[in-house]
């Protein structure tokens, strides 16, 4: 017999070679109908793999992230096996689930595929499904691995084989269709009752721009039509919230190739955004004790060697650039937090000093594939609203749980509700990955896990996923379509103290280790812009919008008492503009909903009479006609039941 240790804690006997199925089974048979793939001993497993040792199992439906990501991940090999029936002599390369659906990289050779073939695809993946082949894994020696892609003639099959231990190879088959694969699959392929492929991009062989380059197909499924008919939907409504198409629309930012990829440019209306932003952030700060710096936009190569960057990132880094002197070597900043640990070393500190929080919004630069640039979300210059606070042992706790409050209160003032905090930790089975002591990491990880729990932060915990010098806390927000961003980070370092020797004398007149928190509530600005633009479908906050009202006269009779009423906002802090183009005031209309403009003020004959403005509301329409200044405590009614107090 073997025991069984189920996610709520119950241990249950079974014979030895049991399935996750039949343990299913003696749960509930609705579990064993809906149950999809299975994880056992953190490993994932097919419902039908033979459980020899005792372990923890868990068991994932559709409703669960893992198993949604074992049925996309089945569904790339449908999909592989539709391309070799159809495109004869394509090589396959990897093919995994992503956080929506899946994809498959593979070398057409002289053959190509276009959106125009997708419906072929499509009806061939729909037609292998039916057949409700069982997904089977097997093992295999190496030698049968290599040999078996070798007649295949798969250099990309036989490269991943090469770098695999033998005895650790597995091969999984359906059908007639065999891939090299590690596990994780739905019992059968009749599961799999709607697909749809979405895109064909180019892709380089493991990301390196100096190896093949290959065709990448993405795709998604589902167990019910109705929930690929739902998810398409979804699809349009994001298409129409890009906010690449929104930020040109509202004339917020744009790209030059003469500037050069993933450089962004501000027009003045994205400027005064990302400008009322940072002043957001920074009266926050001000308020909890911050100081605000400024570093270069560069540094000498050994800043990032002590820091450990380089060692890290230094291949998504910017090449040295020289001066005239051929000694120095010089880096576009990829990090703030190196220059902060200088000017937190540039005088000695007691700790009756300390806490000493270091903010800047700092532009840094990291290298980015042009394939993997997009708009916003993944540029190669970025601004960090960065903070390091350096503090004593005993004031770690304290200070860690006041980010959390500000990282609140950033998200509650944007409407960012919806969030799952995640604890990020390192993975114990490759330390080679991280900088530091096991004992500092300890006490780092601790330190997270305690302030979560105090603060009552429903999170959840990510073994592998924190940084190399250190543990986070990361904030994963819900959009307004469901999709979930990390947005907010803070982090414990005991690290960077170490390597750049920061000090403070303590209450025994003796030399100390300061600890380091780093933290970002919006991250990269312009990432946060652009999921907030997705957010509000570029209706933000009213307290954030570049114009809040706009002047419509009827005529251009009214183009006095249209800059008397400008004048009267502006007073009242209102930002608004007049439109007073010859155009009908039916158009006007139009255009100000176009550009999303909070309040239409409407103004004419009897508004000029009676010192009033008829007010129209972006989405809603006709509100009312009401004086100046009741329109100004609407504003400002309206604002402060948006903009939370800190």
């Amino acid at each position: 017999m073997i025991k069984i240790t189920l996610p709520d804690g119950s241990v249950k006997e079974f014979e030895k070679n049991t399935t996750p199925m039949d343990v299913a089974k003696s749960i509930s048979e609705g579990l064993a109908r809906n149950v999809i793939s299975a994880n056992f001993n953190g490993t994932k497993v097919e419902t039908v793999t033979p459980l020899t040792t005792d372990g923890s199992l868990i068991l994932y439906t559709w409703n669960d992230d893992e198993g949604k990501q074992s049925f996309w991940h089945s569904t790339s090999h449908i999909m592989a096996q539709a391309l070799e029936e159809l495109y004869p002599g394509v090589k396959l390369t990897i093919g995994p689930s992503i956080d929506n659906g899946f994809y498959y990289d593979v070398d057409l050779g002289e053959q190509s595929i276009s959106e125009k073939d997708f419906p072929t695809i499509e009806a061939k993946m729909l037609e292998i499904a039916r057949g409700k082949h069982d997904y089977k894994m097997r093992a295999v020696t190496k030698t049968e691995a290599l040999d078996f892609y070798k007649k295949q003639g798969n250099e990309f099959k036989v490269e991943l084989i090469e770098n695999l231990e033998d005895g650790t190879i597995t091969f999984c088959d359906h059908d007639t269709f065999t891939d090299l694969c590690r596990g994780g699959h739905i019992p059968n392929t009749g599961i799999v009752k709607a697909v749809k492929l979405l895109s064909v991009a180019g892709a380089y062989w493991r990301g390196d721009e100096n190896k093949p380059q290959l065709t990448r197909i993405y795709g998604i499924s589902f167990p019910k039509q109705k929930e690929l008919k739902e998810y398409l939907e979804l699809l349009e409504e994001a298409k129409k919230r890009d906010h690449r198409k929104l930020g040109k629309e509202l004339e917020l930012f744009t790209f030059s190739q003469k500037v050069g990829q993933g450089l962004p440019l501000w027009l003045p209306k994205g400027a005064a955004l990302r400008e009322r932003l940072e002043n957001f952030l920074k009266k926050a700060q001000k308020k909890a004790g911050y100081e605000q710096v400024v570093s270069p936009h560069i540094g000498q190569k050994e800043l990032y060697v002590t820091s450990g960057h380089y060692a890290k990132y230094g291949e998504d880094s910017f090449q040295p650039i020289r001066t005239p002197k051929m000694d120095e070597e010089f880096l576009l900043k990829p990090m703030n937090c190196p220059h902060h640990c200088e000017i937190y070393n540039s005088r000695p500190w007691s700790y009756k000093e300390l806490p000493k929080r270091y903010a800047e919004f700092g532009t840094v630069y990291r290298y980015e594939q042009s394939g993997e640039l997009h708009g916003l979300t993944r540029v190669r210059g970025f601004t960090q609203d960065d903070a390091h606070i350096f503090c004593t042992p005993d004031q770690l706790d304290e200070e860690f749980k006041k980010v959390i409050d500000l990282v609140l209160y950033v998200f509650g003032s944007l409407g960012f509700e919806n969030f799952t905090a995640q604890v990020s930790l390192r993975d114990p089975d490759n330390p080679e990955k991280y900088i530091g002591s096991d004992e500092n990491w300890e006490k780092a990880e601790t330190a997270i896990i305690n302030a979560a729990n105090e603060k009552e932060l429903n999170y959840v915990i990510e073994t592998g996923e924190a940084a190399f010098y250190g543990p986070k806390l990361d904030f994963m927000v819900k959009d307004a379509l469901g999709r979930s961003w990390q947005l907010g980070t803070i982090q414990v370092d005991y690290n960077l103290p170490e390597r750049f020797d920061l000090n403070y004398k303590g209450s025994d007149d003796k030399l100390h280790r300061p600890v380091m928190i780093h933290r970002a509530p919006f991250g990269s600005l312009e990432r946060f812009i652009a999921i907030l633009l997705e957010h509000t479908a570029g209706n933000f906050p009213l307290w954030l919008m570049p114009e809040q009202a706009i002047i419509l006269s009827i005529s251009e009779k009214y183009e006095k008492y249209a800059e008397k009423v400008l004048n009267l906002l502006e007073n009242a802090e209102i930002r608004a503009l007049v439109d007073n183009r010859n155009e009908t005031i039916g158009k006007k209309i139009r255009d100000a909903e176009m550009q999303k403009t909070p309040y239409m003020l409407i103004i004419g004959e009897q508004e000029e009479k009676d010192g009033t403005v008829s007010v129209r509301k972006h989405g809603e329409g006709d509100i009312g006609t009401i004086t100046i200044n009741e329109f100004s405590d609407l504003i400002n009614s309206e604002i402060n039941r948006t903009l939370k107090k800190f």
